[in-house]
C-alpha cells in the first residue's frame, strides 16, 4: 500500500482484513453462527472501505455538529470522532441513485444485521447465500474500481468444500424455529419491494447452478469457474435460462407481514409516550403523515418510484399500492417525540396545540 496517505491505508487494511475474516468464519464447517458473523464483519469491511474512499477524496467521514454548516466542528464520542456508519456512507457515495443493486444489497444487510446479531439461526443461511456471495463479489469489484486490482481479495480466496442441506430438510428446520420463520419472511418481503431489474441483478444476489459433470478432458481446466452473464453468447444465455426454469423453486413472499398500518403506528406511539408520562391525545394520522414526510422514510403518493423507501422504517406493498411501517419506526418516533422541543421544531406548535 505504498504511496497511500496514512488514513487511507489504515482504513483500507481494516476493510480487507475484515472481509477476509468474514470469509474465513463463513467457511468454517463447525461454526453455526455463519451468516451472523459474516454479515457483521462484512459490514465493518464495507464501512472501512467507504471511509478509505472518502479519505482519499479529501473528505473526512465524520459527523459535524451542524451538517448544514460545512465548517462546523466534528462530533466526538469518548474523545474520538464519530464516523459515518454504513447507511450514511451509502447516502454520501450513491446520492440519489437509490436503485443501485450494490446499494440495495448493503441496505438489505444493514437491516438484517440488526435482526440477527443477537441470535444464531443457521437455518436461514442457505436462503440468503446469494445475497452474501454478491456482497463479497461487490466488495472486491469496489476495491478494484477505487484502488486497483492489486488490492483485490480474489487471489487470496478459493472455493470452500461444503455440504449443502436439501430443500426438504431446510424447510423442516425453519418450521421448527419461529425466529427463523420471521427472518425468512422478512427476506422475502424485502425482495418483493425490489424492482425486477435489481432483483435479477447479480450485484444484489449472486445465483449459480453447481452441476456435477464428467471430468474435463483437460487436466489443467479449473473444476469451478465464475463466468459473468454479460460475457455469454445469446445462445448460451437461452440455454441457461431454459435450464433455470426447470430447476428453480418458487418463493412465496407474504405481503404486509410484520408491518403496521398508520393507525397502528399512531396507537403504539401514543401508548409508548403515555408510559413516559407525555401528552399524546393529539397525535393522529395527520401527525403521522407529517412525520414520514419530515423524516423522508417514503415518497409521496404520486411518486413515480413508490418503492424507494427507507426500509428500516417503511416497506412498499406493490400489489396493494400502500405502505407498511416497522417496529423500528414506532421506536424511533417514541424516542424523537418524548422531547417536546423536537415536536415544536418540526410542527411549530406545542404538542397540545396540534390540530
Amino acid at each position: 500500500m505504498k504511496g497511500l496517505p496514512k488514513a487511507v491505508k489504515s482504513a483500507l487494511e481494516k476493510a480487507r482484513d475484515s472481509a477476509l475474516l468474514a470469509v474465513e468464519v463463513y467457511n468454517k464447517p463447525a461454526v453455526a453462527f455463519k451468516s451472523g458473523a459474516y454479515i457483521t464483519l462484512m459490514i465493518i469491511a464495507w464501512t472501512a472501505l467507504f471511509h478509505a474512499i472518502f479519505f482519499r477524496r479529501g473528505v473526512k467521514p465524520y459527523y459535524r455538529r451542524d451538517e448544514n454548516k460545512p465548517k462546523s466542528r466534528y462530533v466526538k464520542v469518548d474523545g474520538d470522532y464519530k464516523h459515518w456508519e454504513l447507511r450514511e456512507c451509502l447516502k454520501r457515495y450513491y446520492g440519489q441513485d437509490t436503485g443501485n443493486p450494490v446499494r440495495r444489497n448493503l441496505e438489505f444487510f444493514i437491516v438484517l444485521r440488526n435482526k440477527i446479531e443477537h441470535r444464531s439461526m443457521p437455518e436461514i443461511d442457505p436462503n440468503i447465500f446469494g445475497e452474501c456471495q454478491a456482497m463479497l463479489l461487490n466488495f472486491d469489484e469496489m476495491l478494484e474500481k477505487e484502488f486497483g486490482a492489486r488490492y483485490c481479495l480474489r487471489q487470496s480466496l478459493s472455493f470452500a468444500l461444503q455440504m449443502f442441506p436439501s430443500p426438504k430438510n431446510l424447510a423442516e428446520a425453519i418450521k421448527r424455529n419461529r425466529n427463523a420463520q420471521e427472518l425468512v419472511q422478512f427476506v422475502e418481503q424485502y425482495r418483493s419491494t425490489l424492482s425486477a431489474e435489481v432483483l435479477q441483478s447479480g450485484q444484489f444476489s449472486f445465483k449459480a447452478f453447481l452441476i456435477q459433470v464428467a471430468n474435463h478432458e483437460s487436466k489443467d481446466a479449473l473444476p469451478i469457474q465464475f463466468i459473468h452473464w454479460d460475457q455469454l453468447t445469446e445462445d448460451q444465455k437461452k440455454q441457461l435460462q431454459a435450464f433455470a426454469v426447470m430447476v428453480k423453486h418458487k418463493h412465496v413472499p407474504v405481503a404486509n407481514l410484520n408491518t403496521l398500518s398508520p393507525s397502528e403506528v399512531v396507537k403504539r406511539v401514543r401508548d409508548g409516550l403515555a408510559k413516559l408520562g407525555k401528552a399524546h391525545e393529539k397525535l393522529n394520522l395527520t401527525w403521522h403523515t407529517r412525520c414520514w414526510q419530515h423524516y423522508r422514510v417514503r415518497p409521496s403518493k404520486d411518486s413515480m418510484n413508490p418503492e424507494q423507501t427507507d426500509t428500516k422504517y417503511c416497506i412498499y406493498d406493490a400489489r396493494h399500492k400502500d405502505y407498511g411501517y416497522t417496529e423500528e419506526w414506532v421506536k424511533f418516533l417514541i424516542e424523537e417525540f418524548k422531547d417536546d422541543s423536537k415536536y415544536e421544531a418540526i410542527f411549530g406548535k406545542r404538542r397540545g396545540e396540534h390540530q
